[in-house]
């Protein structure tokens, strides 16, 4: 049996809505194979698509609920169509009908699988399949290069004999090479969220944000250092993202394994006093982000050469308290950013001790994850928080880091927007 441990697809969600068309029946071998890599599928039916292929075959292979109906009080109670849609790491349309590219490209919401592609925030994947003349008609044409230039992707559709008799393009390409084609977007995150469209307004044009990411490094000796497990992929989301909305970023990052986002000047930093001085060199701001997990102390005195272990066991090691960067920026007088933004990670008490650190460090906003009940959110791409201010706690569902940072660009925005009101 063919190991996929490791595959790029593994946990990564997707939203597959099922189009009424012959070729259905091939979404039930590609359900097999994603969730053969790990992937957790749902099926979204379309009222054709039952025509073809019964809701308890979805059912039995995703290990899911099947949703169909846009208008279901239960659906909605337990998970909103919008929210159904961005929960998705990937949202792909297979068998992409005719119909449904025309409703997609025309912007209607008629039912749930077109409601869904109207309020997605991901870019969705059109696997089409139909009759080669319905393929070929120019009204199709103009509808495929609609949503491309809307930034949907399109796999195949290739030649072969269809199921009227007839022979050409717009057979449905085969099971694994969608998934071959999912496992390479799953490489970039960028490619799987919907372009601005060029020329649109940015919401946050004109502004300047700094940044901080990752884990800082409090050397004990040329070898050995305190740190934590931040792989830092929050902040740098939260710092492309800003740049998308147009802000001016600058990123100062400890060490990590990323690559700086685009539009982003980035300053690497080791310890805590490097990440402050970076910091106080950006300013001034309209917007700073302590994404950073900075240690809260370090070594009194380095040792300049490695430390040996000695006959008297243990050496003991002084500490000393690190700056704290929040504090200082939001206590500025003269340069403090308009809005100060702050993040905690907790093991316990979540909200309780992020309403502390809010009042503790003056900034004003919290935005806390508790990291000790999932392992996975320390070095994974998804993430759940709680967004703490003075008028209380509002807690966000679990979705993509890079959602988060969307969404966090965006509430900036409208702080920002409300000031001037």
């Amino acid at each position: 049996m063919q190991d996929f441990t490791g595959s790029k697809l593994g946990d990564k969600r997707i939203l597959l809505i099922v189009g009424g068309g012959i070729a259905a029946y091939k979404t039930l071998d590609l359900i097999r194979r994603l969730r053969e890599r790990g992937a957790i599928v749902t099926a979204v039916m379309t009222a054709a698509a039952k025509q073809f292929v019964a809701p308890l075959s979805f059912a039995s292979l995703t290990g899911r609920k099947v949703y169909d109906d846009l208008f279901s009080l239960t659906d909605e109670t337990e998970m909103g169509h919008i929210q159904l849609s961005r929960d998705a790491d990937f949202v792909v349309v297979a068998p992409a009908t005719a119909d449904l590219i025309a409703k997609a490209a025309q912007g209607l919401a008629n039912d749930l699988a077109s409601t869904l592609l109207l309020a997605t925030d991901k870019r969705p994947i059109f696997v089409p399949a139909m009759n080669v003349r319905m393929w070929l008609n120019a009204a199709t044409a103009r509808n495929v290069a609609q949503l491309a230039a809307d930034g949907a992707a399109f796999l195949g559709p290739t030649d072969g004999d269809m199921a009227c008799g007839e022979f050409g393009p717009g057979r449905m390409i085969e099971p694994l090479d969608i998934v071959a084609a999912l496992e390479k977007l799953a490489g970039d995150a960028r490619s799987r969220v919907i372009p601005p469209p060029p020329g649109a307004p940015r919401a946050l044009a004109g502004r300047r944000a700094i940044v901080t990411a990752g884990p800082t490094q409090e050397p004990l000796d040329p070898v050995r250092y305190i740190s934590n497990r931040s792989s830092g992929k929050q902040g740098y989301a939260i710092a492309a993202a800003l740049a998308a909305a147009g802000a001016e970023v600058t990123l100062v990052s400890g060490p990590v394994a990323l690559d700086a986002p685009d539009g982003v000047k980035l300053a690497r930093v080791q310890t805590a006093e490097q990440m402050l001085a970076a910091v106080e060199q950006a300013l001034p701001a309209d917007l700073f982000v302590g994404a950073a997990a900075v240690a809260d102390w370090r070594a009194k005195n380095v040792a300049s050469q490695k430390t040996k272990k000695g006959a008297k066991g243990p050496q003991r090691i002084e500490l000393v308290e690190n700056p704290d960067i929040l504090a200082t920026v939001s206590t500025l007088k003269k340069m403090r950013p308009a809005l100060v933004v702050g993040f905690a990670a907790e093991t316990e008490n979540l909200v309780a001790h992020a309403r502390a650190k809010l009042l503790r460090k003056k900034c004003d906003l919290i935005v806390a994850n508790d990291v000790g009940g999932d392992p996975t959110i320390f070095g994974g791409d998804r993430n759940r928080v709680v967004i703490v201010d003075g008028d209380g706690a509002e807690e966000w569902p679990p979705t993509l880091k890079s959602d988060v940072a969307a969404r966090l660009a965006d509430l900036f925005a409208a702080r920002f927007r409300s000031a001037k009101a």
